[in-house]
């Protein structure tokens, strides 16, 4: 079941009548499953990619494989491309892409801990970076990431 802010969100979205695409690498599909399952699924969700390998990301979203190597898979560089690129293919009035370490053994550091996430979500009227850090298992960052997409999107679009 989609959480409070998933469902919200695609309230929020179904009134403005407004849809939603993603492109997911560290959530690989789990956030377009769960805005599938809201009530109004059918009226804001566009569709989406998963985007878990780097060979998606070059070959499918077309992101420049200098910008993998300088930034990491796992960068709000290569995030702003996924999302750039996912906006164009979907046409989506809202776009999110998300990157990310869930478990061990990717790019992180001291610096960009396991449970570092990041966000790009283009809307009509303007483009929102986020990064945030957090802790739990693979599963409980994924929702977390998923519902702090949701409660971004919602600020955004209720002050729009």
């Amino acid at each position: 079941m989609p959480s409070e802010h998933v469902i919200k969100c695609s309230k929020v979205l179904a009134a403005k009548e407004w849809n939603i695409a993603f492109a997911e690498s560290a959530t690989a599909g789990r956030m377009s499953a769960e805005f599938s399952m809201t009530e109004d699924s059918g009226k804001v969700l566009r569709g989406g990619i998963t985007c878990y390998e780097v060979f998606v990301k070059e070959q499918i979203l077309n992101v420049p494989h200098t910008l993998i190597e300088k930034f990491t898979p796992e960068s709000a560089e290569v995030t702003q491309k996924l999302a750039e690129q996912t906006s164009k293919i979907f046409n989506s009035k809202i776009t999110v892409a998300v990157t990310g370490l869930t478990t061990a053994g990717g790019s992180e550091t001291t610096e960009k801990p396991v449970g570092t996430i990041f966000l790009c979500i283009i809307t009509p009227n303007k483009m929102i970076n986020h990064r945030k850090v957090f802790k739990g298992s693979a599963e409980k960052i994924v929702l977390q990431a998923i519902d702090e997409a949701a409660k971004l999107i919602i600020d955004c679009v209720v002050s729009f």
